[in-house]
């Protein structure tokens, strides 16, 4: 599978999308997805037992993938849910089956080599009660060893274009479909080549992050400063999120001080949030507000004590990526944005916070903004400076 090469410049843009004025968008082909999670995402190897799991809404995916790991000589572990499984276990498992998980389902995790996860965007859906958000917040906590399991090995995950993930998008379902193939660069001869260069544009920036032990946000509504002395800057080039462009790592636990403004709207569990406004103190989430979703918000705050501290601060390098999706699989990626993650750490970067969640929020700095390492600024109104 090949992809072509990307443009170059200081910015370190990721090359993929185009503006949709073109006649000439591309179709979705779920096959070259399917090969692209296969052969680069998880680099299956043969005899490798993959776990791969979706939902029945990414079928043509999901027959894609399964084909896919099978022609690398790996052992595919199928599991397909139905739509509202997910929320059908909430709402219905005893107090037993919801706090507590089976001897075999960890064992089963255990066996794996590693994971493949299709996403969809979420269906809309009521309001959801205070019963059920205490409830789900139980299964996050009672299900927490198998996500330390997975996590431990090699795992990725994307996500299948459906109409309502266009709708929520502001596009048609064709815009849709010629966003999606040029954000994960299967518009090129060679995927995996373009990825490489991906890789090789950011360790150019975690070069410069890396010496540094202060970062300072500052936009409207946003003076927030958090220490990362010590920690191993991650480059995220495609191998766990496809699309990705962004390269994160978790601060120190008790560092964070001051308050910031996430602008871009969001979702949590399928519910919109929008307006969100958190203020820190020694690291510690202390006033929490949102414009929209304020509920499910605090909820999410209070699933445990690690939800109030942070897990990760990320900086979007794909500037093809520009207008927001309400899809942080894509939207954290927007070059000229950071993301800051309430909740479960990076082990791999060093952070020490657990928790049973972990939510990205965004902060778009294009608009009037900076970044700045040590005083010296890194960022400005969403573009790289120092010739990074």
């Amino acid at each position: 599978m090949k992809l072509g090469p990307k443009a170059t410049s200081n910015l370190l843009p990721l090359p993929c999308i185009i503006p949709f004025m073109t006649s000439d968008l591309l179709s979705y082909d779920p096959a070259l997805h399917g090969e692209l999670m296969s052969a680069y995402c998880i680099d299956a190897q043969p005899g490798e037992r993959i776990l791969l799991s979706g939902s029945l809404a990414t079928l043509p995916l999901f027959e894609e993938t399964a084909r896919a790991l099978l022609r690398r000589g790996a052992r595919p572990v199928l599991r397909l849910e139905y739509p509202s499984q997910a929320a059908d276990f909430i709402r219905l498992a005893s107090d037993d089956v919801l706090d507590n998980l089976h001897p075999a389902d960890e064992a089963e995790m255990r066996s794996i080599d590693g994971s493949i996860r299709l996403l969809t965007h979420a269906e809309p859906s009521h309001t959801p009660s205070a019963e059920y958000l205490a409830r789900h917040a139980r299964r996050l906590k009672a299900a927490q060893p198998l996500g330390a399991i997975r996590s431990s090995k090699k795992w990725t995950l994307t996500q299948f274009p459906t109409p309502q993930g266009a709708q929520t998008a502001g596009m048609t379902q064709a815009q849709y479909h010629d966003f999606v193939m040029r954000a994960m660069c299967l518009d090129q001869p060679d995927p995996v080549a373009a990825w490489g260069q991906v890789r090789e544009r950011q360790a150019r920036l975690i070069r410069r992050l890396a010496q540094a032990d202060t970062i300072r946000i500052e936009a409207p509504d946003t003076d927030l400063t958090l220490r990362v002395a010590g920690r191993q800057w991650a480059n995220s080039d495609g191998k766990r999120n496809m699309p990705s462009g962004e390269v994160f790592v978790s601060p120190l636990e008790q560092s964070a001080q001051g308050h910031i403004y996430f602008g871009l709207p969001t979702e949590y569990q399928g519910q919109a949030v929008a307006g969100i406004r958190l203020r820190f103190k020694d690291g510690k989430i202390i006033e929490a507000s949102a414009e929209v979703g304020q509920e499910v918000l605090l909820a999410a705050l209070n699933t445990d004590l690690g939800a109030r501290f942070l897990g990760e601060i990320g900086i979007g390098t794909n500037y093809g990526i520009q207008l927001p999706s309400r899809n942080i699989l894509y939207d954290e990626k927007i070059g000229g944005t950071v993301h800051l993650a309430a909740g479960r750490s990076y082990p791999e970067t060093g952070g020490q916070n657990e928790s049973a969640i972990h939510w990205d929020m965004i902060c778009d700095l294009r608009g009037g903004g900076r970044v700045l390492l040590d005083g010296e600024v890194f960022q400005e109104n969403g573009q790289f400076v120092g010739g990074v």
